[in-house]
């Protein structure tokens, strides 16, 4: 962890896993690229002292990498940003690293699905989407489902209660309802899903 008053980087070091780390590491750094000009920073204590040396004193920005939980040999990790640069809304940015411990490595949506399944698994995120518009009443406003239609997200995690989707601001909604999350039972993707990445039933 290392903090100060415009930058604060908070993130986990799972214990005898350096792939996991480094995978952390480097996808906190990605989310520090805001825009076209901006260049990668080597490590994220290099990010911080470029940041502090050049960044205006409105500016502040917060990383941090947490476990979401721990099932079935894998590890969810989400991972988030916060780029204040002064103005009303600050940019906050979210991802999810679904890393297998069996196979030390990171799960992609096409490691997870059986071949040919993907159209499948989007026609199931489009259902889901569809009970979040009518269980927060915004089925009823018709220019709402206009202007805010389902999309993908990359933001995709293998939780124990199901496939979670997690929409960054102003994807599928306006700013002000923030970060959304639609969790896809796995009831709905048997077939879809690779049956091994299904939680054990207890």
């Amino acid at each position: 962890v290392c903090s100060s008053d415009l930058v604060n980087i908070d993130t986990v070091h799972p214990q005898g896993d350096p792939k996991l780390d480094a995978l952390i590491e480097s996808r906190l750094l990605k989310m520090t690229v805001n825009s076209p000009d901006d260049k990668l920073a080597p490590s994220l204590n290099a990010y911080r002292e470029q940041f502090l040396r050049t960044a205006d004193t409105r500016n502040s920005m917060y990383l941090q990498a947490k476990v979401r939980e721990q099932h079935d040999g894998l590890v969810i990790v989400e991972v988030s940003s916060y780029l204040d640069t002064g103005v009303a809304h600050g940019e906050p940015g979210r991802g999810f690293i679904n890393y297998s411990r069996i196979l030390h490595k990171e799960l992609t949506l096409a490691d997870m699905l059986l071949p040919g399944q993907e159209q499948a698994f989007w026609n199931t995120a489009k259902v889901a989407h569809n009970s979040w518009l009518i269980s927060t009443k915004m089925d009823r406003d018709p220019e709402f489902v206009k202007s805010w239609p389902f999309q993908k997200t990359p933001n995709v995690a293998l939780t124990s209660g199901g496939v979670v989707l997690k929409y960054n601001v102003s994807t599928i909604a306006p700013y002000a309802q923030g970060l959304i999350e639609i969790t896809l039972p796995y009831t709905r993707l048997t077939g879809v899903i690779k049956p091994e990445l299904m939680p054990a039933r207890r």
